[in-house]
C-alpha cells in the first residue's frame, strides 16, 4: 500500500507544530493529527485486505460484550452446532460447540506504534510522516489478515456435514480431490459445486424450504493455478482417461475470451481471486497443513492430504457466515483509534521524537461451515 499526505498549507503547519519545542503546542498538534490519522488508517485497512471481501462487519460499542444469535443460521434437529473463532490475537482458532442461542464472541486488540524525529516534522518532511503512517497501517493489516485466514483455514480443515444417503446420515467432508494430481479442470469445479449443494440439504435430507445458499460464489487460488486457467486459452481441455465417460473440450469462443483478457476472472459464474499466500509451501498452504492432522482431509496420495498438496478455497459468500465483530468508539464512531504516544510527550525534550499509538478491537468467527469448501490438487 502507498499513502501520501497532501501538501496543503494547513497540513504543513500542523506537521511543523508537532516538532515544536513548546511541549504544550506540540501536544496539541499531535492530538489534532491523531484525530485525522484514525479515519485514514481505518479506510486503508478496510479496503486493502483480502479477508475483508469474506467477512461481514458486526460493529458493537467499545465497552459492550458482542454476541450473535445462532438460530438465524441453523435449523438442526440436535440443537447444537460448531463454530470456529479465536480467543486472542495470533492464537490457534478453536472449534467450540454452542447451543442454538445467543453466542458470546471473544475479541482482541490489534495495535501498532510508530515514531519519527521531531526535526523531520520541523522541516515539513511529509514523505517521512507518510511512510510512518504506511507502516502503522501495514502492521495492523498483516495481523488482521493472519487472524482472519487462520479461522477460514481451520474451519475448512475440520468442516464436515451430515448428508443423507440411503436413508441414513453420512459425515461428508467439504473438500474434494481434483481428478488429476497437481491440476485443475472444469470437472473439479463441477464436483465442488455438487458437493456444496449436497451439504446444503435440510436436516431431513430434502431440499431446504428456504434456499439458504446460492452455491459457490468465490474461489481463492494460487498464481500457479491461475496460470493453468490462462493455459485454457491455448491448451485443449479434455477429461479423457481411464475413468472418464465423455470428452470435454472448451469452446473456441471461451478460449478466445481468456486469451484476450490474459486470463479468466470467473468460471461457471464463480469469481476467481488470485493470492500469492496460496500454493504448495506458501504461507496459507502451510497454515492449512497444520490444521489437517486427524481431520481426514482428502488428497491424492493414498486418498489423504499430504503437505505437498495444494489447497483451493471455495466460498459461498451469499450466506454471510464469516463475521467480524469490531468495536466502535463512543465519541467518533470510528473503529480505529489513534493517540499521541505519551512517552514522547513526557520526555520530548530528551528524545526529540514524536510518536503515535493506534489500535482496534475485533474478532473473527465462522458461524456456518457450510459456506466453505475446497479442492485439493
Amino acid at each position: 500500500m502507498k499513502l501520501k499526505l497532501k501538501e496543503t498549507p494547513e497540513q504543513i503547519e500542523l506537521i511543523k507544530a508537532m516538532g515544536s519545542k513548546n511541549a504544550a503546542a506540540a501536544r496539541e498538534a499531535s492530538e489534532a493529527f491523531a484525530a485525522f490519522l484514525g479515519p485514514v488508517i481505518q479506510e486503508v485497512i478496510q479496503t486493502a485486505g483480502t479477508a475483508n471481501h469474506i467477512y461481514s462487519d458486526a460493529p458493537f460499542n467499545e465497552d459492550d460484550n458482542p454476541s450473535y444469535p445462532l438460530d438465524l443460521y441453523y435449523n438442526e434437529n440436535d440443537g447444537y452446532i460448531t463454530v470456529w473463532s479465536q480467543h486472542l490475537a495470533g492464537g490457534l482458532p478453536t472449534s467450540q460447540v454452542e447451543g442454538v442461542a445467543e453466542m458470546k464472541i471473544a475479541t482482541y486488540r490489534l495495535d501498532s506504534a510508530v515514531s519519527w524525529l521531531k526535526r523531520y516534522a520541523r522541516r515539513s518532511r511529509l514523505d517521512v510522516v507518510s511512510k510512518a503512517i504506511e507502516r502503522m497501517a501495514t502492521e495492523v493489516l498483516i495481523k488482521q489478515e493472519r487472524n482472519a485466514w487462520a479461522v477460514i483455514l481451520r474451519a475448512l480443515a475440520e468442516a464436515s456435514t451430515n448428508v443423507m444417503s440411503s436413508g441414513s446420515a453420512v459425515a461428508t467432508k467439504h473438500m474434494v480431490a481434483s481428478n488429476t494430481n497437481g491440476a485443475l479442470d472444469l470437472s473439479d469445479m463441477s464436483d465442488l459445486m455438487t458437493r456444496l449443494k449436497r451439504i446444503n440439504e435440510s436436516f431431513s435430507g430434502h431440499t431446504p424450504v428456504a434456499p439458504w445458499s446460492n452455491g459457490l460464489t468465490d474461489l481463492y487460488l494460487s498464481p500457479e493455478v491461475k496460470g493453468q486457467i490462462r493455459a485454457f486459452a491455448w491448451n485443449p481441455l479434455n477429461t479423457t482417461g481411464a475413468s472418464a465417460t465423455f470428452d470435454q473440450t472448451l469452446p473456441d469462443n471461451v478460449r478466445e475470451e481468456i486469451y484476450r483478457n490474459a486470463g479468466m476472472q470467473s468460471i461457471f459464474g464463480v469469481n476467481i481471486h488470485e493470492m500469492v499466500e496460496l500454493g504448495a509451501g506458501r504461507k496459507y498452504n502451510t497454515l492449512f497443513n497444520s490444521f489437517t492432522s486427524g481431520n481426514s482431509v482428502p488428497g491424492h496420495n493414498s486418498g489423504a492430504w499430504q503437505s505437498s498438496d495444494e489447497i483451493i478455497i471455495g466460498l459461498d459468500n451469499s450466506r454471510g457466515s464469516f463475521i467480524r465483530p469490531v468495536a466502535r468508539e463512543h465519541e467518533s464512531g470510528g473503529t480505529f483509534t489513534a493517540l499521541p504516544d505519551e512517552q514522547f510527550n513526557a520526555y520530548g525534550s530528551r528524545v526529540e521524537k514524536v510518536g503515535f499509538y493506534g489500535f482496534l478491537e475485533e474478532g473473527r468467527i465462522c458461524i456456518d461451515s457450510r459456506a466453505i469448501a475446497g479442492i485439493v490438487i
